[in-house]
């Protein structure tokens, strides 16, 4: 029987959790979550992974600001939408919660920013 171990980041407690997969490769079990949250975690991270983009974005003047998704990305488009943030220069105006980057790759999230 195929495991995979994982630490749950939902909160900061970082339960260590063993997924453990039957011969079709599907999930059988999750031991050691401490809550729900653990579980749904796992299952997430085993079948499809998502993540939250953090960066920096330049403006048109040469100031750099953060940024971050909305919401999270397929992990497998992590270096995609990077790229799409790393192309883009913002006015210089922008200010916290404004959307620099509207519906990334059109993947229903905004890349906003998180600075002024």
């Amino acid at each position: 029987m195929k495991t995979r171990n994982l630490t749950c980041i939902v909160c900061p407690r970082g339960c260590q959790l063993v997924v453990s997969f039957d011969e079709a490769g599907k999930i059988s079990e999750i031991t050691g979550n401490a809550c729900k949250r653990g579980v749904t975690y796992a299952e997430n991270e085993c079948t499809h992974p998502v993540r939250t983009v953090t960066s920096t974005v330049k403006c048109l003047g040469g100031r750099i600001f953060s940024v971050k998704t909305s919401g999270t990305v397929p992990k497998e488009k992590v270096f995609e939408v990077m790229g799409v943030i790393n192309s883009t220069r913002a006015d210089n105006n922008a200010k916290i919660g404004d959307v620099v980057i509207e519906n990334v790759l059109g993947l229903g999230v905004d890349v906003v920013a998180t600075s002024n």
